[in-house]
């Protein structure tokens, strides 16, 4: 009999990725989602498939249930997204994740917690390993966020170390790719969309912060590798693409594929924006033989079919 996934977030940009992979790798798949960010057309691959069944749930509140696996990916990701209702997103992390905890125990499951690059803060380590503790504003405007995934990874491992529980977690660097939300408020899709528009392509500071992008396809490939790897293979663990960018190539790249007549403008820097963003993934590459495939172009390329396919239905074309 297959073994049955509970995953939380399934509807979002990595959940519902992420939800098709488990269905293509024989796994019975419970999704939840209240469609705070997801949307249900992220879900259309999984939809009419046997073993996919989707329930609209709220974390925060106790989901009760039978599973083998729990896997939470549910969390706003996007600065505009998890800084909207900073408190709710305090709860998403901590009440959260202590009650899918407490279904994985239940359950007698395994746990997988997707943890996030942001942990690390404004780093003053790079590239970053999985041991360098971070520099984060724990009250800053990115806290929530931040320091509320610091607490999940907090948690998790207490509940291994006090229950046994069996647990993984996975640190995300930035991902792009299709089921990204258009507004979003991420920089790949703000210049894509900015650039499919002809408007101003905006970039906050001088653009000579770097970031590392990950195409969705090679994240999702990692943290599939990762959830089926031994119980030893705990983590936490970067999974990302190491190779840097400056925001400026990256918006010149968006201008050249899109074939825009967009102008690139300065805006001034957020509070605690990091200026540098890097993954050091030799764990990945050791423990799960991983690394990305999809060069930046190429990803990109796919992306802007996605975003242009998306921006052209009714509900998301702009009156002139």
């Amino acid at each position: 009999m297959a073994k049955h996934v509970v995953l939380a977030g399934a509807a979002g940009f990595l959940g519902s990725h992420l939800a098709h992979r488990l269905l293509l790798g024989g796994y019975q798949v419970t999704g939840l989602d209240n469609f705070h960010t997801g949307r249900v057309r992220n879900l259309s691959h999984s939809m009419d498939h046997e073993a996919f069944h989707f329930i609209g749930h709220d974390i925060r509140e106790a989901y009760i249930g039978k599973c083998d696996a729990v896997m939470n990916f549910a969390c706003p990701a996007s600065p505009p997204d998890y800084q909207a209702n900073g408190i709710g997103t305090l709860k998403v992390n901590f009440q959260g994740t202590l009650n899918l905890l407490g279904l994985a125990k239940s359950s007698q499951a395994s746990f997988f917690q997707a943890s996030t690059s942001e942990i690390y803060g404004d780093p003053e380590v790079h590239p970053q390993v999985e041991t360098y503790r971070g520099m984060v504003n724990p009250i800053g405007p990115r806290a929530c966020y931040d320091e509320g995934k610091r607490v999940a990874e907090a948690l998790t491992f207490e509940y291994q170390r006090q229950h046994g529980l069996a647990v993984k977690v996975v640190r995300i660097f930035n991902t792009y790719g299709p089921h990204m939300r258009p507004d979003d408020g991420r920089v790949v899709s703000n210049f894509i969309t900015q650039a499919l528009r002809g408007e101003n392509i905006t970039i906050y500071g001088t653009g000579r912060q770097t970031r590392s992008f990950c195409y969705v396809d090679d994240l999702i490939e990692g943290i599939f590798r990762l959830f089926e790897s031994g119980a030893s293979v705990t983590g936490p663990m970067n999974i990302g693409n190491p190779v840097e960018f400056t925001i400026r190539e990256l918006a010149e790249l968006v201008i050249d594929v899109t074939g825009s007549k967009s102008t690139v403008i300065n805006l001034p820097l957020p509070e605690d924006d990091p200026r540098q963003r890097c993954p050091d993934i030799s764990f990945a590459r050791q423990t799960l033989g991983w690394e990305p495939k999809t060069a930046l172009r190429e990803g990109i390329e796919k992306t802007v079919l996605y975003f242009d396919n998306i921006l052209k239905q009714p509900e998301n074309v702009q009156a002139a």
